[in-house]
């Protein structure tokens, strides 16, 4: 049974760039049929706490003699990484707040970035390699390549190391740029390309909902 991780971390249940564009990859991920399940966690309603000791930075037999966890702690880390072992194919929605990631979905980073357990420390530690990750990137502004703002992005470089270069996983960025430039008058003249630029991402999110694991 293919299963999805999707994740939010938007502060906004209102009116998300993001969560409209994941929204759109669940119901099209859904009507592939029932055995297409999913497993949803809104980082910003139950948001993970800060990771309380480096120590949950290594897996248990990496740790030295004197690291010994909290039984608590490592309890709610385990918890994320049965979520995300259990996953074919990871969804996240990614909003870039002050040219970074949420500070949820960094902590939800923190829990899961365990040498030895996601990430390769020795052999047989690439439990991830080749899976599917897709990050729905949302944004008030543009950050085109070769543009003056293009190295503000802070939000995807850090995911793609993580998901891509750490865990091994084959990921794929939606953006959705221009959120703002019905709001901020400096972008109003970009309204339109908001637009079309929105439902360019929710057609993207449909077409790789229909597509993964197919």
């Amino acid at each position: 049974m293919p299963h999805l991780l999707h994740l939010d971390s938007s502060a906004d249940p209102r009116t998300s760039a993001s969560r409209t564009v994941t929204a759109a990859f669940v119901d099209a991920w859904r009507a592939r049929g029932a055995d297409f399940t999913v497993t949803s966690r809104d980082l910003q309603a139950d948001p993970p706490p800060h990771l309380p000791d480096a120590l949950l930075h290594w897996a248990p037999a990496l740790r030295t003699p004197d690291e010994v966890a909290d039984p608590a702690a490592e309890a709610v880390q385990q918890g994320y990484l049965d979520e995300l072992l259990a996953a074919d194919v990871l969804l996240i929605g990614a909003p870039m707040y002050n040219w970074s990631l949420p500070s949820t979905l960094k902590a939800w980073v923190d829990h899961v970035h365990v040498l030895g357990t996601t990430v390769p420390f020795g052999p047989g530690t690439s439990p991830l390699a080749g899976r599917p990750a897709v990050v729905v990137s949302s944004r008030g502004a543009a950050y085109d390549p070769g543009t003056p703002t293009a190295d503000w992005d802070h939000t995807v470089p850090p995911l793609q190391l993580v998901l891509g270069q750490s865990f091994g996983m084959t990921v794929e960025v939606v953006p959705v740029q221009l959120t703002l430039a019905g709001r901020v008058a400096p972008l109003a003249d970009r309204r339109d390309e908001a637009v079309a630029g929105a439902a360019a991402a929710r057609t993207r999110a449909v077409e790789l909902a229909g597509a993964l694991l197919g």
